[in-house]
């Protein structure tokens, strides 16, 4: 059975809600091998006692919203396809929302007309928004990002400070 972790669904309530992370397929294959009713699936074999077992199974890993969808749906089979069909969107839209967010982080920079509480707190959100997708930023990064960031004309002593004690590895 998959835990809260694996039930995180999408955020729009009319998307097909499934779970969210790559292991979750895996992780039922397994399953469903342990009670031998993997069969249901591949090949998709037709033994009414082992398709209510494996839908049994599958109905336990999934979110009730997610039931309701596939409800309808007789075969273990014919369930599984759109769970593990969308739960793969699902994780392609995440990695390229990271990957957004990622190029987005490397090319901030602290304009003028900003003060360092709202540079910081800009890097910071990014910083969560990354670790909701499953990256964590280092506090070392987050300090080179920080200090490369800050405008050299109106910090100049800080920039200056970073460049000379630079090599030392004083600031990370």
């Amino acid at each position: 059975m998959a835990d809260k972790e694996t039930m995180k669904t999408s955020g729009n309530p009319n998307a097909f809600q499934s779970p969210m992370h790559k292991v979750w397929a895996i992780q039922m294959k397994v399953f469903l091998n342990v009670h031998k009713v993997w069969d249901t699936i591949d090949p998709g074999a037709t033994d009414d006692d082992k398709n209510n077992i494996a839908i049994a199974l599958i109905y336990q890993s999934i979110p009730e919203a997610t039931i309701m969808q596939v409800g309808n749906l007789d075969s273990a089979k014919d369930i599984w396809n759109p769970i593990k069909t969308c739960n793969l969107g699902a994780d392609r839209v995440k990695e390229a929302r990271l990957q957004t967010l990622m190029n987005e982080f490397d090319g901030m920079r602290m304009k003028d007309t900003e003060t360092i509480d709202e540079f910081v707190a800009k890097l910071s959100c990014t910083a969560s928004k990354a670790a909701s997708l499953g990256e964590m930023i280092k506090e070392t990064k987050m300090a080179k990002k920080f200090l490369s960031s800050l405008p050299r004309k109106k910090f100049i002593q800080i920039v200056a400070s970073r460049t000379n004690f630079g090599s030392q590895n004083c600031w990370v």
